[in-house]
């Protein structure tokens, strides 16, 4: 137990240093970290801080979509806001191509070993990914589309508010699904060993 939950945590705050890599690289972002930049343009709040929020709401949406949170939902929305928002007072913005193409790759590799050790913690879904899945048991939408609807979705929104969309969001969206498909089987906890019950001799 105790190593799970420090896989979760380290996954966590290391997913949201990978976030902010690729924001600090100005090349362009996942969908949700687009819609948390142009919230951000919008509002004035810190990208980090507006992360922490949306995650708060998009949980809100797991109620009429009859999906129960654990523990790893929680620590998402608390951990990956606040380590970008941390992350970011830190990190260079660079203008040459080769250091911010340098700092995407980072960062989605990061992400993706990020991925692998909180969700491979088995703690729950991210409140993102509990949607999409929430969508696909209540109204049968298969999970590819439910993720192209919502991704798409905040997309466009946070893409007219401001948010960053470029190269980087095309690297991301190509890059994410087999890097992680890589990391949760380098770096998932081990699945607990089952007794076997040996039946009591007679």
């Amino acid at each position: 137990m105790t190593t799970r939950i420090l896989r979760l945590l380290i996954g966590l705050c290391l997913y949201g240093f990978g976030c902010a890599l690729t924001i600090a690289a100005g090349l362009g972002v996942d969908p949700w970290t687009v819609f948390a930049e142009g919230l951000s343009r919008v509002t004035g709040i810190g990208v980090g801080w507006i992360t922490n929020i949306v995650g708060l709401g998009v949980l809100l949406l797991w109620i009429p979509l009859r999906q129960r949170p654990g523990v790893g939902t929680v620590a998402n929305i608390l951990l990956v806001g606040t380590s970008i928002q941390v992350s970011l007072t830190f990190l260079p913005h660079p203008d040459t191509l080769i250091w911010q193409a340098l700092m995407l790759v980072g960062g989605v590799v990061t992400v993706a070993a990020a991925s692998g050790l909180y969700i491979g913690a088995r703690f729950g879904p991210g409140p993102r990914d509990g949607l999409m899945t929430g969508i696909h048991a209540r109204f049968g939408w298969p999970i590819w589309a439910s993720r192209l609807a919502v991704e798409g979705t905040v997309l466009v929104a946070g893409w007219l508010l401001g948010g960053t969309v470029g190269i980087g969001t095309v690297v991301f969206a190509l890059g994410i699904g087999p890097l992680v498909h890589v990391a949760l089987r380098l770096l998932a906890a081990p699945e607990p060993r089952r007794r076997l019950h040996r039946p009591a001799r007679v």
